[in-house]
């Protein structure tokens, strides 16, 4: 392009353009024949704004807590695999950027990088770990210790991803980590770098759902608030009774996901599935949302509707192949940038001044006709 992106689907396009069609697809593909993967993004547009008037936003601020701890916006960065195979630095690049806009970033058990690594080089991020249940209970105890000595502050369980996805492109390609990157979050757990060679030839699916519980219950997530002081938040969540059992399961958050459409195919976008979520779950927890989140105004829409915060994973991805740390960084800031306008046309200074009546999906109009 001719000149500096200005938004999203800038960083997209030249990303594409950038990476490989074995990485690509990987990254840009969803489950099955991609309803859901569609959707996510398709359903933003499904909700309208509806601003308030002569309202004084000449000073806004969109700091807000997460959990207890203060992000600087609601916007931050969702877990995402492999993220060396867009960028040499990865992971850490990834947490760098976050830590100087005062994000927050989620780590994923996929990493291309260890938690110790993240731990040391980006000691001032606000950092989760998305974690699974394991087959192997005794190793994600020792996951669990490793994360609260590399000082994350909060787990993020997958609840929804029991086998792994039929994911059309990754089949087609026969999609494995390549030689030589390393699962560096399992690294010293399993086998030198947690994946062999054996396990990498038998291909990607194969090895996750020998390494993910497909037998796993509430009454894991249950077992492990029992082994860990951290907050355990139940992630993958797109219903109103999935997430009153996470409550009652002892979860303190409650993340509604679809991991962008790659595991279970034709499940709610996550935009439509959010009121349903935030009113099962009443005040007992705070509701985080990611999937299909392109731009500010989608982050604000989600807000309106009871998200605390919002994560996004692919244009970080996108950020990344363009410039490392410095293109997630400027992917975050128009994110920020495009919410902060938004903010103020919307008739508020704060996060605290959004309210539900501020967006109304499409039929709201429809229905008066």
């Amino acid at each position: 392009m001719a000149t500096d992106p200005v938004c999203i689907e800038d960083f997209k396009q030249i990303a594409e353009a950038k990476l490989s069609k074995y990485v690509r697809e990987y990254y840009n593909s969803g489950a099955n024949y991609e309803d859901t993967y569609r959707d996510n993004t398709d359903a933003f547009g499904r909700y309208k704004i509806r601003p308030k008037y002569m309202r004084d936003v000449s000073n806004r601020s969109m700091a807000t807590t997460i959990l207890g701890q203060r992000v600087d916006c609601p916007i931050g960065v969702s877990s995402v695999a492999m993220c060396r195979l867009a960028h040499p630095e990865g992971e850490v690049a990834v947490a760098r950027a976050c830590a100087r806009l005062g994000r927050c970033f989620t780590l994923s058990t996929s990493a291309t990088t260890g938690l110790e690594e993240i731990g040391e080089k980006v000691p001032d991020c606000l950092r989760w770990f998305q974690i699974h249940i394991l087959s192997d209970r005794n190793m994600l105890t020792r996951l669990v210790r490793k994360a609260e000595d590399a000082g994350f502050s909060a787990l993020a369980l997958t609840v929804d991803s029991h086998v792994h996805g039929r994911r059309h492109a990754e089949m087609r390609n026969h999609f494995t980590l390549p030689a030589p990157y390393k699962l560096g979050v399992l690294e010293g757990l399993k086998s030198r770098d947690g994946m062999s060679n054996e396990e990498r030839e038998g291909g990607w699916s194969k090895f996750v759902n020998k390494l993910f519980s497909s037998s796993a219950t509430w009454d894991d997530l249950r077992w492990l608030k029992t082994i860990t002081k951290l907050p355990v938040i139940a992630k993958g969540i797109v219903t109103g009774e999935g997430a009153r059992e996470a409550v009652e399961a002892g979860a303190d958050a409650v993340w509604v996901s679809n991991h962008g459409g790659r595991e279970l195919d034709c499940v709610p976008a996550t935009m439509d599935a959010l009121r349903e979520v935030v009113e099962a779950v009443g005040d007992r927890c705070e509701v985080y949302l990611d999937g299909g989140v392109r731009s500010g105004l989608d982050a604000l829409k989600a807000i309106a509707m009871g998200a605390r915060a919002v994560f996004v994973g692919r244009p970080i991805l996108w950020g990344l192949a363009h410039t490392g740390s410095e293109g997630v960084e400027n992917v975050l800031k128009i994110l920020e940038a495009e919410f902060r306008t938004g903010l103020a046309l919307l008739g508020a200074a704060r996060i605290s001044e959004i309210s539900r009546d501020m967006v109304v999906h499409q039929s709201h109009y429809s229905s008066k006709l």
